[in-house]
């Protein structure tokens, strides 16, 4: 655990008792401060009670009253489309309000030795490049941590000795509010619309997202420059055309200019500097990393580690024993000569287009509760897709917006594997890739993923 320092005797809210609110409460205690947590569910509050901490009603007056700061989880709004009522209370108060992310990077300030930070954001393949980075530094012989978005609290790892890594999966919401970010390296994978009602649209989405790299100042930054956005940020951030701070990305781009670049073109990852092509790794066998948007993942990875020291015949070996993560591009298993693919992150339409883009002979599974606009941006993606099964709310809605495509209407998971496994011929790929939010029957995108993963093992 860290112990956050700079808060002694002080009352602190945390406001939002999740597994971050609660490591927050946490490290708090641990550096003397007074945690009041609150979260306006009775089982969020009963939660802190069972780990020791006294919930303080943050909605009144008085418990506002006299705090340091306040300490929010990435979930809870704080400006659009409206700040939830204790954070509008706590800004009009002056209360300084911050999240885990801010207090994390604030408490290496008191570190003796601190490691190197990665931090990776960006609207897709965050997941994987984090895990994927990870892999490869630990596959090299460093000492690593992995937080943040992707699963453990920030302030519930214990920090890796000086010439150790800490590898930070960062949200738009995380980004947007954390009042210190400081990475050593810093990792842009892409832009598409997401959370635009959190971010007051398009512009104010980019804007949290390049916080972390205009507010960051990081040592070295990876920029995808597959949109405007990104290249945009590139040139913000470099000197000059050839300034190796800053190494661009990309997956179907040539990028041979004056600086540092990684690129993938056909299946071959190319990394060139001042012009001169200096590595080369062939991803095409490389299972756990299927598709365009895995080989910009794995350029993302190979990018930040190579600027941490890695040897490109370490990433080599590293990107060939890489699983993949659940539910994305995740191979669950092979009959027959057909492949059972889990992309249960895919839940919106770009997501969903590069998966659909992985594989020559597709049996969709799609649907779930589908997001403004529905599929209709896939239609040019579904030339590989020899049948679709709809399933979920939006199973008719989306089947309407398929045009010739054949389909399904299958409604449940157990009906659409049945269907999709019983006509799938060799060569074949199930793919999962709802494009759509997991509300309508499940907790979420990991259970969904998880009933089509028992589904399919249990034909196999």
């Amino acid at each position: 655990m860290i112990a956050v320092q700079g808060f002694e005797g002080r009352r602190v809210g945390v406001l939002g008792l999740g597994r971050s609110g609660l490591a927050t409460c946490a490290a708090l205690a641990a550096g003397g401060a007074i945690p009041c947590p609150w979260d306006d569910s009775p089982e969020g509050r009963a939660r802190a009670e069972a780990a020791g901490f006294a919930p303080v009603d943050l909605t009144r007056a008085a418990g506002l009253e006299g705090l340091a700061a306040l300490v929010t989880s990435p979930g809870i709004p704080h400006l659009y489309p409206a700040p939830h009522p204790v954070i509008g209370a706590a800004l009009a108060a002056g209360i300084p309000v911050d999240n885990d992310i801010g207090l994390f990077f604030a408490a290496l300030a008191h570190a003796d030795e601190a490691p190197k930070i990665v931090c990776v954001t960006g609207s897709n393949g965050k997941s994987t490049t984090t895990a994927l980075i990870a892999h490869l530094l630990a596959e090299a012989g460093r000492d690593v941590r992995m937080a943040g978005n992707i699963g453990t609290g920030v302030l519930s790892i214990d920090l890796p000795d000086e010439d150790g890594v800490v590898v930070l999966e960062l949200s738009s919401y995380q980004t947007d509010l954390a009042r210190t970010l400081a990475p050593d390296v810093a990792v842009f994978t892409n832009l598409s619309p997401d959370h635009l009602d959190r971010h007051g649209g398009m512009g104010g989405y980019f804007a949290a997202k390049a916080r972390l790299f205009t507010q960051g100042a990081p040592e070295r930054a990876v920029i995808g420059v597959d949109e405007a956005e990104g290249r945009f940020l590139a040139m913000q951030l470099a000197e000059t055309p050839g300034d190796a701070r800053v190494i661009r990305i990309s997956s179907g781009q040539t990028l041979r200019g004056a600086g540092w670049s990684v690129f993938a073109r056909k299946g071959f990852l190319a990394e060139w500097r001042n012009g001169k092509q200096v590595a080369s790794i062939d991803l095409r066998e490389i299972a756990g990393l299927p598709g365009a948007h895995n080989h910009q993942n794995a350029c993302a990875a190979y990018a930040a580690v190579r600027s941490l020291g890695l040897a490109p015949r370490q990433i080599e070996a590293g990107l060939a024993s890489f699983k993949g993560l659940p539910h994305r591009s995740q191979l669950v298993a092979e009959r027959n000569g057909v492949k059972y693919v889990n992309d249960s992150k895919a839940t919106n339409v770009d997501s969903a287009a590069k998966a659909l883009q992985a594989f020559p002979r597709i049996r969709w599974i799609a649907g779930g509760l589908g997001k403004d606009g529905g599929i209709e941006a896939l239609r040019p993606f579904l030339g590989s897709v020899v049948k679709a099964y709809m399933i979920g709310h939006s199973a008719r809605a989306f089947a309407l917006q398929l045009g010739d495509t054949p389909h399904e209407i299958c409604e449940t998971m157990e009906r659409a594997v049945a269907r999709a496994a019983a006509e799938a011929e060799p060569g074949d790929v199930v793919l999962l890739a709802p494009a759509a939010a997991s509300f309508d029957q499940y907790a979420d995108f990991e259970k969904r993923g998880e009933d089509f993963t028992a589904r399919v093992r249990a034909l196999t």
